[in-house]
């Protein structure tokens, strides 16, 4: 990890830069995917399975009995983890449910919003070194919370055409609708399109490597909605002097072992803390099993040393986390000052993974700075909000005039006469 102590604010963007991918040679080759598999549909899928995958598919849905086998293949303990985090995800996101009220802007004139959820989502769930079975319970849990009608998720098989237990019995846990065993760009296309086995829906989910990344990009353009801007996962950790090092260390490494192009950055206040954790994390490295993968990560991170908290919370809001963690004595009263960050985590135990796996929260969050604008996967992401107005004559009577004199200034005369004829029939004044 590369270390800058006490540097100049003319050096924070260099600090706060994040690993830069560049797509653009892969955008013809996700572009073709696509196109072939809004043209050719299944036949495409298949192809490109045998391709990427080695999985020769005579279908490409998971059967009732394939979904059997995975739960005898899933120990109790493991199955109890998922329920458990099940239920503390779905208590969480019913908590975010919309209540409505209607408001009176004028005499006469009501207005509200409605919450409906999106009738058909699409989750993407990857399943190559890592398979990410508790994302399936961050995307699924709130889509049925919401009232989603039809969740379609899409993950690779292995070679011999099976998708990772533990994906679909957490898939069943939490309630989706069907599963299908395609990975990559060709499952985008899919969900995006749809084909003769796969539903089209209006809306795509979950994380990918950049293939995935770049083909959610295109059909965002023209065809789907998806859910964020997304790149490789990231943390900062903001510790003092009273932080425990092998805490710190321990969540920089849980990052970094997500992937080579991932990032950590830690932010102290303190010379003894960032030579401490420097140890640490060099020492706990050497016990991972990935850790050439994370070792790749952290030629990418940094440790800063800065000269105050406010040096410290200004440098962390610029850098706009995915993931921060906060581990110094004040820590409640820092957390009131961010303003940019995914996901927060708060005091010596609150450790990153709590988030990523069965706090509750949700784990699919903006990444590579988004987080000035973004913010994760919530209940509201199925949703959307329609509003409704209701006006009377005497409501007429209180913006009529208002209404003709705006619409005529901005020289729409239809719209004028649209309000016209109704104050000319209620014998309104003009």
């Amino acid at each position: 990890m590369k270390i800058y102590r006490f540097p100049s604010r003319e050096s924070w963007n260099e600090i706060t830069a994040r690993p830069r991918l560049d797509l653009t040679q892969l955008n013809d080759t996700v572009s073709q995917v696509l196109a072939d598999v809004r043209r050719r549909g299944d036949d495409a899928v298949r192809d490109y399975e045998l391709k990427f995958d080695k999985a020769t598919l005579s279908q490409l849905a998971v059967s009732e009995q394939e979904m059997d086998e995975a739960e005898a293949m899933v120990s109790n303990d493991l199955r109890d983890a998922i329920i458990l985090a099940h239920h503390n995800i779905k208590v969480f996101h019913v908590s975010q449910r919309f209540v409505g009220q209607k408001v009176k802007t004028q005499e006469g004139v009501v207005c509200w919003q409605k919450s409906v959820a999106i009738e058909r989502v699409g989750l993407y769930i990857p399943g190559g070194t890592a398979p990410l079975f508790s994302t399936v319970l961050m995307l699924a849990t709130p889509a049925k919370i919401a009232g989603c009608h039809e969740i379609v998720l899409c993950t690779p098989p292995n070679a011999e055409g099976k998708v990772n237990p533990a994906i679909l019995v957490a898939a069943r846990i939490a309630g989706v609708s069907k599963i299908f065993k395609i990975g990559g760009v060709q499952a985008i296309g899919a969900m995006a399109y749809g084909t003769q086995s796969v539903p089209k829906v209006y809306k795509i989910f979950g994380p990918g490597n950049q293939y995935v990344m770049a083909a959610k990009q295109q059909v965002s353009l023209d065809e789907v909605a998806i859910d964020m801007p997304a790149g490789p996962s990231e943390v900062c950790v903001l510790a003092d002097d009273k932080a425990n090092a092998t805490f710190v260390a321990a969540d920089l490494l849980s990052q970094a072992e997500h992937g080579a192009d991932s990032q950590v950055l830690l932010i102290t206040t303190s010379e003894t803390m960032l030579q401490e954790v420097q140890k640490e994390v060099n020492r706990q490295l050497e016990c991972l099993p990935r850790k050439e993968i994370a070792a790749q990560a952290l030629a990418n991170s940094r440790m800063v040393l800065v000269s105050s908290t406010d040096e410290m919370l200004a440098l962390c809001n610029a850098y706009a986390p995915e993931h921060l963690v906060i581990q110094t004595e004040d820590y409640a009263q820092l957390a009131e000052r961010v303003v940019n960050a995914g996901s927060v985590f708060l005091g010596p135990y609150a450790c990153e993974s709590a988030g990523d796996y069965a706090s509750g929260t949700n784990h699919t969050l903006p990444t590579h700075g988004y987080a000035t604008a973004y913010n994760g996967v919530n209940l509201d992401s199925y949703c959307r909000k329609i509003t409704f107005q209701h006006l009377t004559a005497e409501g007429i009577a209180h913006i009529g005039r208002a209404v003709e004199l705006m619409a005529e200034a901005e020289q729409l005369a239809a719209h004028k006469n649209a309000m016209t004829v109704r104050m000319d029939t209620l014998n309104i004044e003009h």
